[in-house]
């Protein structure tokens, strides 16, 4: 899951010629859902989202609250665009969850931001719908977050891989070596005996 968190002094969407939603002093947050993203995603997001540090305190220090110590206002977007991929120069969204998937997967993101805060304060577009976005970002300040996932793409996963089995390889040969210094060397039998426990040319005599 990517995200793109701004400082709004406010921001709105707009259907058409109807504005559907709008928020005072707060954050702005684009949000794009992936393929790969599950429950965990989600609440890594909304944890970050909600306890981003970007607002000043009451004495004016900077980097100090976040939205919900503020009890500032937070307006969602669904933005499948930021699971964008370039082949060549044109984007390709085959990273993005389809919409039939993204849509009650991003209703349940929204639930649960207004669970973990207050709901009146949580605010959204209209998902899939064609908006106009405005927003004034307050400073600028830009966020962007992308939630820790294993690699999705099979290169990067085979190349993990084989890290991995190099590591193991290396750890095995490593273990083996230790063993082979701290082996005792087995005593050549002497050519002549007295008949001594273990003398092998005196096994041999009848």
């Amino acid at each position: 899951m990517k995200v793109i968190i701004q400082r709004v002094t406010q921001a709105s969407v707009s259907v058409g010629e109807q504005q559907i939603s709008s928020i005072g002093k707060g954050l702005c947050v684009l949000l794009g859902i992936s393929t790969e993203d599950t429950q965990k995603d989600v609440d890594y997001m909304v944890r970050k989202i909600l306890n981003l540090r970007v607002f000043e305190d009451d004495g004016g220090r900077p980097w100090s609250k976040s939205v919900m110590e503020r009890e500032l206002e937070v307006l969602c977007v669904s933005q499948f665009t930021l699971q964008c991929v370039l082949k060549g120069n044109k984007p390709d969204f085959h990273h993005a969850m389809p919409a039939e998937l993204a849509q009650p997967f991003y209703s349940a993101m929204l639930e649960r931001m207004r669970e973990a805060y207050t709901p009146e304060r949580i605010k959204d577009g209209q998902f899939g719908a064609y908006m106009q976005v405005h927003i004034q970002n307050d400073g600028p300040v830009t966020i962007q977050l992308e939630s820790p996932s294993s690699p999705s793409d099979p290169k990067q996963l085979s190349k993990q891989e084989k890290q991995q089995q190099r590591k193991e390889k290396t750890r095995s040969k490593g273990s083996s070596e230790s063993g082979r210094e701290k082996a005792p060397r087995p005593r050549q039998a002497p050519s002549t005996s007295s008949g001594a426990e273990g003398d092998v040319s005196s096994e041999r005599e009848p």
